[in-house]
């Protein structure tokens, strides 16, 4: 991971506070942003008015939301992946033979990002969205691919962001963290037994290059009433590894 600016541009990074609280609150005003940010109400609307100027940001009644625009850019840096193009195709057919959430989650600045995610025909509403950035810890998704990291990027990551709880099984402890990763390194898949969203159960495999480095990983989410240990633990894996091998081949002969 790379190291902090010596010298950060701060107006730089106030638009970016910005932006990403305007995300959390899903939209405010001047005074609204200004009072949660902490930061005069002219300086908000300063950086507002450029970004809505800039059309990365659009008003409406009277609120600031972030814009369409940021699609463009998001949309182009997921087609230009190898790894979305070669995975798209397999990640709707998984879906479709499960009837479930099937996912594909890559790691940037030691946080998973959703890159792409199909909807089987009994899949349950989510609040996960294409470009939706979660704690590595929190998912099967982002254990498996944890366990094809050094110990040494783990320990980065943690670092880094912590591993704050979730919900109630959420790992939060180092040790249990790293316990959990060796014995995913050990049978080729991770799971996840609520420990991001209450009531709900995923298996992840990681999609790894020629040298073993992790590219993503792959997953099926679904209830636990239907994930029950039969399905979780034996079914669901099979189906989920399967195709973790044929995208990963198909990623070294493309």
């Amino acid at each position: 991971m790379s190291s902090k600016p010596r010298q950060p541009v701060q107006a730089a990074a106030t638009t970016f506070r910005i932006i990403e609280t305007l995300h959390e609150l899903n939209g405010a005003g001047v005074s609204e942003l200004a009072d949660e940010l902490e930061m005069p109400k002219s300086t908000v609307h300063d950086h507002l008015q450029t970004l809505n100027e800039a059309e990365y940001l659009v008003k409406r009644n009277g609120d600031y939301h972030v814009g369409a625009r940021f699609l463009e850019l998001g949309g182009f840096a997921r087609s230009q992946m190898k790894l979305y193009q070669i995975a798209s195709p397999e990640i709707e057919k998984l879906a479709e033979e499960t009837g479930e959430h099937a996912n594909l989650m890559i790691e940037e600045h030691g946080k998973g990002i959703f890159l792409n995610k199909a909807k089987g025909r009994d899949a349950v509403n989510l609040d996960t969205h294409i470009g939706k950035r979660v704690h590595l810890h929190t998912t099967a998704l982002g254990k498996a691919i944890l366990s094809k990291r050094p110990e040494s990027a783990v320990d980065e990551v943690i670092e880094r962001h912590g591993l704050p709880r979730v919900t109630e099984k959420t790992l939060t402890d180092a040790d249990e963290l790293k316990s959990q990763l060796a014995e995913i390194r050990e049978r080729g898949y991770a799971i996840d037994d609520e420990e991001r969203v209450a009531g709900m159960r995923c298996v992840a495999a990681p999609i790894c290059d020629g040298d073993g480095d992790p590219l993503g990983a792959i997953s099926v989410s679904g209830p636990t009433n239907r994930f029950n240990d039969e399905t979780f633990r034996t079914e669901i894996p099979k189906t989920v590894l399967s195709t973790a091998n044929v995208i990963e081949v198909n990623m070294t002969y493309s």
